[in-house]
């Protein structure tokens, strides 16, 4: 699982192309964030990024539904040689397609996304496993498309920004195959879904302090809503939803069955910390001197600079069941329990007991506020407003099952509330 928030002022156009108005400091379009705690594990290199600014290009690259053909199935292959010709194919039967070719939009920027790095994709994206690690090797099998989705931003103000399923490919042409989910719409058009689907949540209320989690749609390759399908891959829709869009909004999640994307605008960011606020509330959070009540030795959390390898001895460590900060010790294990079960020496109650590491990643932040919850069992602190926010967010998970995970690092959160509030004992002196 993986929160992407389309954020930084890096360009997302093409390798050595053109300056884009991101790059002269003027960030026009909306923008999208990991669950990398502000960069990847690997370092954020070209492409493959923790947060990414969609920018008016130098060139408008939209395109649009033109003209449909209905054409034999053996045929499709040599109908699509063109690859200036962007379409989609709809296969029906082994003897008949449908072939919709789309033409050039002067007025809106396409962006794609995906696991495939191959040119024509803006943003690659890959599986991460709970803690943020992302998946490797020959037996970890990616769920997420090569072509996943594409976005279309208007180049004018205010940047509508709207969500299709599915990317172009090399060959600029869309396939879904005869297995596909794919309809005929009631106006005699077609419309079809990817196998894993492309999912979006829209924040009731805004991405704000205010907000509550909306219901999960599933957006068609033409950019219809739908309620969600029986499970991720079932080839039957759901209901169309006429009263919605696929509009992204400021703090839209969209989920690519093993990336989950947070879409954040400017006009929402601005109300979102800055990094240069996250590091004075650790420096006021360490100026207050907070203590280890057992061991009375002063606390202090690390210097994101440092990155986050092995704990800091001046670490704050919390029991995540009751929120009681220590500093490390190792005492109270109740091995019987499980290898990470603590009993906590001021109350008693028995649980996790993890370091506690400060949210890097400033997009994901709902409020400004002081950095007093955790998240459960992870240790990533962040605002109350933030923590309750994203433990109350059901990310999916599997092929129908949802679960709220921390936005910082994408483990699943457990117990009663996914969070706690943290106890900090301050010095005796």
């Amino acid at each position: 699982m993986d929160i992407i928030s389309f954020q930084s002022s890096q360009r997302c156009c093409e390798e050595g192309g053109e300056e884009t108005e991101a790059q002269r400091g003027e960030v026009t379009g909306p923008r999208a964030h990991s669950c990398y705690n502000g960069c990847l594990a690997s370092g954020d290199k070209g492409r493959r990024r923790s947060r990414l600014a969609l920018s008016r290009r130098p060139h408008a690259n939209g395109v649009k539904p033109d003209v449909m053909h209905h054409i034999s199935t053996p045929l499709v292959s040599k109908a699509l040689s063109n690859r200036g010709q962007h379409s989609i194919s709809y296969t029906l039967s082994r003897s008949h397609s449908v072939i919709v070719e789309y033409t050039h939009d002067s007025d809106t920027d396409m962006f794609q996304i995906g696991r495939s790095t191959e040119n024509m994709i803006d943003f690659v994206v890959t599986d991460t496993s709970p803690g943020g690690g992302a998946a490797e090797g020959p037996s970890a099998q990616s769920t997420i498309s090569r072509y996943a989705c594409r976005i279309l931003c208007d180049r004018r103000p205010p940047y509508t920004a709207r969500i299709y399923a599915a990317g172009f490919d090399a060959s600029s042409n869309i396939f879904l195959g005869e297995r596909a989910a794919k309809w005929r719409t009631p106006d005699g058009l077609m419309d079809g879904l990817t196998t894993n689907g492309v999912l979006v949540m829209h924040p009731a209320g805004g991405f704000s302090e205010d907000s509550a989690p909306g219901v999960w749609r599933e957006i068609s390759v033409c950019g219809n809503v739908y309620t969600l399908r029986d499970s991720r891959s079932a080839q039957q829709r759901g209901k169309l939803v006429e009263n919605e869009s696929n509009v992204l909004q400021d703090g839209s999640l969209i989920d690519l069955c093993g990336a989950t994307l947070l879409w954040r605008t400017p006009a929402g960011l601005l109300r979102a910390p800055t990094l240069k606020q996250l590091e004075a509330q650790r420096q006021e959070a360490n100026a207050a001197r907070p203590q280890c009540p057992v061991g009375l030795s002063t606390l202090a959390f690390p210097s994101p600079a440092r990155g986050r390898t092995a704990p800091d001895k001046q670490q704050p460590w919390v029991y995540v069941r009751c929120g009681h900060v220590h500093g490390y010790h190792g005492w109270g294990c109740r091995r019987e329990r499980g290898p990470q079960e603590r009993e906590c020496p001021l109350c008693r109650l028995v649980g996790p007991y993890v370091p506690l590491w400060l949210g890097q990643e400033a997009g994901l932040c709902l409020d400004p506020g002081p950095p007093s919850h955790a998240f459960a069992p992870c240790g990533h602190v962040c605002s109350e407003k933030t923590a309750r926010y994203w433990a109350q967010t059901p990310l999916p998970h599997g092929t129908h099952a949802f679960h709220a995970a921390c936005p910082f690092c994408g483990a699943w959160l457990t117990g009663e509330h996914g969070c706690v509030r943290l106890i900090f004992q301050g010095p005796l002196d």
